[in-house]
């Protein structure tokens, strides 16, 4: 059987979907367990962000646990105002598999 190939819109949609790693300093400790944070689209699901993890790091995660981000408020010239809302990623891997964040 042939492997699919990864047509130039999935590309996309998976650099779409797992935005950037978080660098942090609550992020370097959950290294230390094999945890990887990562923000991720509003709109992706578990088993979406799974899937680009695998076709950028080449390693399938144990566990995926999301966080959604409340949007910040702020008052600009007396009038209530809100700030962008965000969600992330924590992406644990199996014991001795690492990846390069940096």
């Amino acid at each position: 059987m042939a492997k699919k190939e990864t047509t130039k819109k999935e590309v996309v949609k998976q650099d779409l979907i797992l935005k950037n790693p978080r660098i942090t300093e609550k992020a370097a400790r959950a290294q230390s367990t094999n945890a990887y944070v990562f923000d991720v689209a509003i709109d992706a699901t578990k088993s979406e962000i799974t899937k680009a993890f695998v076709a950028k790091y080449k390693h399938k995660p144990i566990k995926v646990n999301t966080v959604n981000q409340k949007a910040k408020s702020f008052f600009r010239r007396g009038k209530l105002g809100f700030g962008s809302k965000g969600r992330k990623a924590y992406i644990t891997l199996p014991k001795g598999k690492t990846i390069e964040v940096m």
